[in-house]
C-alpha cells in the first residue's frame, strides 16, 4: 500500500478529459497518474489526476495547451 502523502488533485467532469490528461502528461513527462477520485471530493467521471503539489503550473499548463476541461483543483493526501 502507498504511503499517503499531500497531492494535486485535478478532477474532470468527463472520462475523455481525464484520459486525455494522462496521455498529454505522459508525452511532455510531466509527473502524476490516473486514481479513483477520492472520497472526500465529488466529481463526475470518477476519475482524477494526482501529481505533487510543485508541478501545478505545469498541470495548468498543459491543460491549458491541450484543450483539457477540469472540474476542479484540489489538495489532499492520497
Amino acid at each position: 500500500m502507498r504511503k499517503k502523502e499531500l497531492k494535486l488533485v485535478v478532477t474532470f467532469h468527463t472520462t475523455a478529459d481525464a484520459m486525455a490528461m494522462e496521455k498529454a502528461c505522459k508525452a511532455e513527462e510531466v509527473p502524476g497518474r490516473l486514481i479513483p477520485v477520492p472520497r472526500v471530493i465529488s466529481a463526475g467521471c470518477g476519475l482524477a489526476w494526482a501529481a505533487p503539489l510543485e508541478a501545478v503550473e505545469q498541470i495548468k499548463h498543459i491543460m491549458q495547451e491541450k484543450g483539457i476541461e477540469r472540474e476542479e483543483l484540489h489538495e489532499c493526501m492520497v
